[in-house]
């Protein structure tokens, strides 16, 4: 099934209002990503060009800057979200609990939830058997946290048309690739729905440092105008902001200040709550009860 056949068009305008216990109007989705880079490959992300523009292998300057995030900038992270009691979303290359496991074990030791980012960043067009490494990666995250994932990322948000399809056959409750709308959307498969949760690409240091190339400000400048937008609408039934950073972007020197205004700024208004994909998801099938 091509994406259009998977799920119905749908008015944000015209739906019955979704609403949070309590005095909630509001939920944030703090996602942190934790990525394995093979120096056996090309990078899947470069912040200094090779000479003369070929792309090398090993290319050992771009490997050293996501080694930095994972060494340093993910612990600058992890205290972030600690100082205001928020538990991200930590969507991780199974292969990080081999690689990298006082980083994967810091997060399952704090009760964060993790979910499944394929087994390490290659994409999904790429693979040679789709359904072999989804199920690797289910398998490595569950024996090393005691827990299965529930929720995907993939790779640089890759998909083909099965890959779906096979995400619910394994077992894969939401994902988080499509950027469709504000709340969850319920998505066809072979296997029974799946939910996509709202994320986004312009909260995303990816997206505003390393390829629209900002500065570092422009983080929290965005993510504040586009909180206010959605806090506003949030009056006529609930809306979802996904923030999303990288250890080796957001947790560099120069920019981990921006995470934490904004963390600042959009806790800090009445009836947001801040909750990880396993939340959101267990709260929206509530709904629809």
């Amino acid at each position: 099934m091509k994406p259009s056949d998977r799920v119905e068009y749908s008015s944000i305008a015209d739906r019955a209002p979704l609403k949070l216990p309590g005095d909630g109007r509001m939920i944030l989705w703090p996602v942190l990503a934790l990525e394995v880079w093979d120096v056996g490959r090309p990078m899947p992300r470069m912040v200094l060009t090779p000479p003369q523009g070929q792309p090398l292998v090993p290319d050992v300057p771009n490997w050293s800057w996501h080694e930095y995030g994972m060494r340093v900038g993910v612990w600058r992270l992890i205290k972030i979200f600690e100082e205001f009691g928020v538990r991200p979303c930590v969507t991780l290359n199974a292969r990080v609990c081999e690689d990298y496991p006082a980083v994967a074990q810091a997060c399952a030791d704090r009760g964060w939830e993790l979910n499944a980012h394929s087994y390490d960043q290659v994409a999904m067009h790429k693979l040679e058997d789709q359904a072999a490494t989804i199920k690797r990666s289910l398998d490595i995250i569950e024996r090393f946290a005691g827990k299965r994932p529930r929720g995907w990322f993939g790779p640089g948000l890759t998909q083909t048309f099965e890959t779906l399809d096979l995400l619910a056959q394994a077992g894969v409750e939401y994902i988080g690739d499509w950027v469709i709308d504000d709340q969850p959307v319920r998505i066809k498969t072979e296997h029974g729905p799946v939910v996509a949760l709202p994320y986004n690409y312009e909260i995303h240091d990816i997206a505003q440092q390393m390829i629209q190339h900002h500065e570092s400000e422009i983080y929290f400048k965005r993510a504040r105008d586009y909180f206010d937008c959605l806090y506003e609408e949030s009056a006529d039934g609930v809306r979802i902001m996904a923030m999303a950073v990288h250890p080796y972007i957001s947790g560099s020197p120069h920019r981990a200040k921006y995470i934490r205004q904004t963390l600042d700024y959009i806790l800090s208004k009445p009836g947001v709550v801040a909750w990880d994909g396993e939340q959101i998801l267990d709260w929206f099938l509530g709904t629809q009860s």
